[in-house]
């Protein structure tokens, strides 16, 4: 099975150095700062278990169109083990009566609602209008939360913004209290300004928390170079569910995971910053019409490899990088060491597989070139870089591949792609995928 050789950093500012996968990817170790550890093999067993979850979620108490039972019910029966409610710039966490025909769901939603929790609805009539009171987070919790089984946990999608046309959204996972915009006065600022907060409250409450960039290319707002230089962020969705987000880019925006492999290249042979992990998530709005072009859930996920089912035990897994994002192929194991990277695909009978290493090697053109308009104006976008930055370095055709590795590899990441299309997928003509984060190479150091 899998070993793990986790080679430990700083967590902010440091460089980082030679590391490898556990059975589906990368492992950092937080914790340390002294020397490196020699982990245990990880694999899942009576003390490692893998976790599916979701990590972006809307409900009534922002935009979303259902009630967070109603959601958290969904995923439970969809087969998830965890759930990250992300509504924004609000914590359920107050008494809250609203209108019933005013809500985003309406009265389906409040039907629907009835019909599942019959003894659970608490409605009113208030000056003729028909109302109901959303539960708070912790009561919904106290009905689902099942050790080793199911687990929902507090989140908030901090959601700020530099202008009206460049929205900044951040999830914090975990978060403790709610967490205000820090604003600021260019996008790099603002996205540090908000990390800065959410490590803030972590450090003086101890609470477990991280927070993740949300959809970059949502309104074309995050560039690589903005993403790239900030200190303490070390996630971001390279897949998000929703159909408006522009996962892929177009012909002047590079799409999410080019700006992964710019950022990826940048912080690790020039700026030495930590690796910065790639999370799928489904951003969910709407739950009541599925499969259609709303933003709707199952779309994206992470597994995550953990100790046990809390939030800590998760949070500590996801910052070790003891996870892959998925938008539907699964993984028997990822294997690594200094000498190469292993992948075995968990195979579904008739679907066929493209395995992808894909990385930067040293001696690549660092420079980027501005993307211009028709009228030769400069656009604020991701810039334009050499092709040896994220090039594929191999490819194999079948459930199992290795990558040898040289030692003038910067990073070297995996993609999984399944001859199956996604059922429901956040842009049309998606296939299934899965993405194992960056091992680290020699080349960085």
């Amino acid at each position: 099975m899998s070993r793990l050789w986790g080679l430990t950093m700083l967590r902010r500012c440091s460089v980082m150095l030679l590391l490898v996968l556990p059975i589906s990817l990368v492992v950092i170790a937080l914790r340390s700062e002294i020397a490196p550890v020699q982990a245990d093999t990880l694999a899942a067993t009576d003390q490692l278990q893998w976790y599916r979850g979701n990590m972006h979620t809307h409900s009534h108490w922002s935009d979303g169109d259902d009630y967070l039972e109603s959601i958290a019910a969904w995923y439970q029966q969809a087969g998830y083990q965890f759930l990250v409610f992300t509504d924004h710039n609000v914590l359920a966490d107050k008494e809250r009566w609203v209108e019933i025909k005013k809500t985003k769901g309406k009265q389906a939603a409040f039907d629907k609602l009835k019909e599942q929790f019959p003894e659970w609805v608490e409605e009113r009539t208030v000056a003729e209008k028909h109302e109901v009171r959303l539960r708070r987070f912790d009561e919904v919790a106290e009905r689902f939360n099942k050790p080793s089984e199911y687990l929902l946990i507090q989140g908030e999608e901090v959601s700020d913004r530099l202008t009206l046309k460049i929205p900044l959204h951040f999830n914090v996972s975990n978060v403790k209290e709610l967490l205000t915009p820090r604003g600021g006065d260019s996008v790099a600022e603002v996205i540090q300004n908000n990390v800065d907060a959410a490590i803030a409250q972590r450090e003086r409450t101890g609470q477990p928390m991280i927070i993740h960039l949300n959809h970059p290319n949502f309104g074309y707002a995050v560039t690589a170079e903005d993403l790239m230089r900030i200190i303490g962020e070390r996630f971001f969705e390279i897949y998000n569910g929703h159909p408006g987000v522009h996962n892929g880019g177009d012909e002047q925006h590079a799409g999410c995971e080019p700006i992964w492999d710019i950022v990826l290249t940048k912080r690790l042979a020039e700026l030495k910053l930590p690796v910065m992990y790639g999370l799928a998530v489904d951003d969910g709005h709407e739950y009541h019409h599925i499969p259609s072009r709303a933003s709707e859930p199952g779309r994206g996920w992470v597994m995550v490899l953990a100790k046990e089912l809390t939030a800590g035990s998760l949070i500590e897994a996801l910052e070790a990088g003891q996870f892959y994002a998925s938008s539907g192929v699964r993984l028997s194991s990822v294997e690594s060491s200094e000498k190469g990277l292993a992948i075995e695909v968990d195979a579904v009978p008739g679907e066929t597989y493209t395995i992808e290493f894909i990385g930067t090697r040293k001696g690549y053109d660092p420079e980027g070139k501005p993307v211009v308009d028709e009228a030769g104006a400069e656009i604020r976008t991701t810039r334009r870089y050499s092709p040896e930055i994220g090039a594929v370095l191999a490819t194999v055709q079948g459930t199992q591949a290795r990558y040898e590795i040289t030692g003038d590899e910067v990073y070297v990441r995996a993609r999984v792609t399944s001859s199956a299309p996604h059922p429901n997928p956040s842009e049309i003509g998606e296939f299934q995928r899965a993405w194992c984060q960056p091992v680290v190479g020699a080349a960085a150091k």
